[in-house]
């Protein structure tokens, strides 16, 4: 999904179901929050390849009884590369937030752009085995 600040000159032809897929290795620390490694790939807003790899990291709470329910804030580092630069590895620096039910996981990130180009909210499903 974009969040969009583009103008009449300039329309949206972003690409709004990109798809993709990877894999990582996670773990929690004593402190019960989360830490992970990880590797992807997907079509990007102008539906070419974009691979990211990259460390995220959330702090974890558990509100409810349940403690199979979590919710996550934290961030991920990691290096990316874009066609439209070429596919030149750029450093990223984004925030992370999460809700989760035992081993599935539902986290997103928001990637701020400027005015017409960018501003991007992320999402995807996290399966642990």
């Amino acid at each position: 999904m974009h969040v969009s600040l583009t103008t009449k000159k300039k329309p949206i032809a972003n690409n709004e179901r990109p798809w993709g897929g990877g894999f990582g290795l996670s773990r929690w620390d004593e402190k019960g929050n989360w830490h992970g490694l990880y590797a992807m790939a997907f079509k990007d807003s102008w539906n070419k390849w974009e691979p990211i790899a990259g460390y995220g990291w959330e702090s974890t709470w558990r509100p409810l009884a349940d403690e199979n329910f979590h919710l996550g804030l934290g961030f991920t580092a990691g290096v990316t590369a874009r066609d439209n630069w070429n596919y030149i590895p750029l450093p990223v620096l984004l925030p992370l937030a999460s809700v989760g039910y035992g081993p599935v996981t539902f986290q997103m990130t928001y990637i701020p752009g400027t005015y017409n180009n960018g501003n991007v909210y992320f999402a995807w499903m996290r399966f642990q085995f």
